[in-house]
């Protein structure tokens, strides 16, 4: 069956109204995998970070008015779990341009190669002394977030330039959804090691004997830290033949490379559906799309909803990377963690884990896939909307509650907090990585996904720097502080979302104005879009499933 283009090309209907089928899932596995692995190297620091102070900092904290176990000073903590952020936001960048610059393919793999990498050397010490090893620790994890900062605009670009328009929004949620599935196997994994390491090296708490304590677990204890990180090059190691062998993009092919025979090529292959190329068509989307990012023509077309999408990332990444770096220092009023000096360092570390796990498997997994649920149904914006909304609700109750909460109702604290994280994944948590890839020109798609995101790191930096700061040292005026300024971050989100319009059910070349129309401009409304995700089943195009491995050779 011929597949005809009507006034568009054949190859972007073709895309755009294919029934979900093998290349897909295998597409949606492949990119996933590298948020998976994103999330695991991102967020598995946080179980290991104190465990950092009382091995390479013992003795820092005896001398205070009531001692306690080591721990890293506030400036060293938060650069050990800050730097990868640093790194993601350069590699953001970096990447995004590259993959406007070259294609989506020719940049995919390195991503992986450079996590891989630098995961195993964040385990490795240059030296024996705390500064050789934290310093080896911190530049390892920079380079390692450079890598894991190819990875957002690049997916997110690739997995909606394959996606047919109907279900689009719950394939780039889906890949993105893998991050939950990584916090959870960050805790999960640390956890089982401490654990296991724990059953073999008893040791009594650091109240009952300061050196014992340490003493009896240190050469496990380093060990274990130096496991937890390495194993983060393991998911990024198995899908990197995958990740070479899938094709560029049609959408690159066609409207960038200007080839569309070759997108129609590599699109048969994908989808075993004949395709017209029609190369005489590409001169009406070359004339719509032929302006570069630093533009009045794009400034006035999609400028503000680049800052749309960049401040609401920037504010949700303040929010959300404060959750997941902090909690640590959450978890003991909430008494999911004894305190410090009641436990030995791996028994800290199970405990620690074992609360990140539960958070993330009751609070932070169940948003993420909810949204991959409903988000074609209810569109991008009133998610986005909601889940805002609610997140300052909690955070301010815990904010003006926080006394009563932590003495008195540490169940209904619990419930907040991780209803912070439910409606933070179903969300804007998903929804500002959805966005960028839907509402930008195919030329610098990238691009912008890119600046958005990097955005969100700048917020995730000021999580790191600035509000973990607050918590670090328990302090109850400065947690209750903290919880009132996200609030406040939470409702900012809310209002700069009206900046961003609605993209469900129309193709990415409606959304953008590469059809030759004007685009969706800023102002229209919500729902203005909604009828167009109704796709009637004679619209779609009969292709058969067929096995992603055919499709690799083109």
């Amino acid at each position: 069956m011929a597949a005809e283009g009507g006034s568009n090309l054949a190859v972007l209907d073709a895309l755009d109204s294919a029934r979900t089928q093998m290349y897909h899932m295998k597409a949606i596995v492949i990119a996933g995998m590298g948020f998976f692995t994103d999330a695991y190297d991102l967020f598995c620091i946080t179980t290991v970070s104190k465990l950092l102070g009382r091995i390479y900092y013992p003795n820092d904290n005896l001398y205070l008015d009531k001692p306690k176990p080591g721990t890293l000073p506030v400036s060293t903590n938060n650069l050990v779990t800050g730097v990868a952020l640093v790194g993601t936001l350069m590699g953001q960048l970096v990447f995004g341009y590259f993959g406007d610059k070259l294609g989506r393919k020719r940049v995919y793999g390195i991503t992986l190669v450079l996590m891989a990498a630098c995961a195993i050397g964040s385990g490795l010490s240059f030296g024996s002394t705390r500064h050789a090893v934290i310093g080896t620790l911190c530049f390892f994890r920079f380079w390692l977030g450079f890598g894991i900062g190819g990875d957002y605009p690049l997916s997110a670009t690739i997995m909606s330039e394959y996606s047919n328009k109907k279900t689009r929004g719950a394939f780039i949620a889906a890949v993105f959804a893998m991050q939950g599935v990584g916090i959870i196997f960050a805790g999960l994994v640390s956890m089982v090691i401490s654990g296991i390491l724990l059953r073999y090296n008893p040791a009594p708490s650091w109240t009952e004997d300061h050196d014992s304590s340490l003493g009896d677990q240190l050469p496990a204890a380093d060990y274990m830290w130096r496991i937890v990180l390495m194993l983060g090059a393991f998911p990024a190691l198995a899908t990197f033949y995958w990740r070479m062998k899938m094709p560029e993009t049609a959408r690159y092919t066609a409207l960038i490379e200007g080839n569309a025979k070759q997108a129609a090529n590599d699109m048969q292959k994908v989808m075993d559906v004949e395709i017209q190329s029609e190369q005489d068509k590409l001169a009406r989307y070359k004339a719509a799309n032929d302006y570069p990012l630093l533009s009045r023509e794009f400034a006035q077309r999609h400028g503000l909803h680049l800052i749309g999408t960049a401040t609401t990332w920037f504010l949700l990444d303040i929010a959300f990377y404060s959750q997941n770096l902090t909690q640590k220092d959450i978890f003991p009023a909430i008494k999911l963690t004894s305190p410090a000096g009641d436990i030995n360092p791996l028994k800290e570390v199970f405990e620690i884990s074992k609360a990140m796990f539960l958070v993330a498997l009751l609070g932070t997994f169940p948003g993420y896939w909810v949204t991959v649920a409903l988000i074609d149904k209810m569109g991008r914006y009133l998610i986005q909307l909601i889940g805002f909304f609610m997140m300052s609700v909690f955070m301010l109750l815990m904010g003006i509650m926080y006394d009563d909460l932590k003495n008195k109702y540490t169940t209904l604290f619990a419930l907040f907090y991780a209803l912070t994280f439910f409606f933070a994944n179903f969300g804007p948590n998903s929804t500002t990585f959805v966005l960028p890839a839907e509402l930008f020109p195919t030329r610098v798609r990238s691009t912008c996904h890119a600046i958005s995101a990097a955005s969100g790191k700048a917020g995730a930096i000021v999580a790191a720097f600035g509000v973990q700061s607050l918590t670090l040292k328990g302090d109850i005026a400065s947690i209750k502080k903290a919880l009132i300024i996200l609030a406040v971050t939470n409702m900012l989100g809310f209002f700069f979302t009206f900046l961003v319009p609605e993209t469900m059910g129309r193709s990415l070349e409606e959304i953008s104005g590469e059809d030759g129309n004007a685009g969706n401009g800023p102002g229209v409304p919500a729902g203005a879009a909604m009828g167009a995700a109704d796709v009637s089943k004679d619209d779609k195009i009969p292709v058969s499933s067929t096995e992603w491995q055919s499709s690799m050779q083109a």
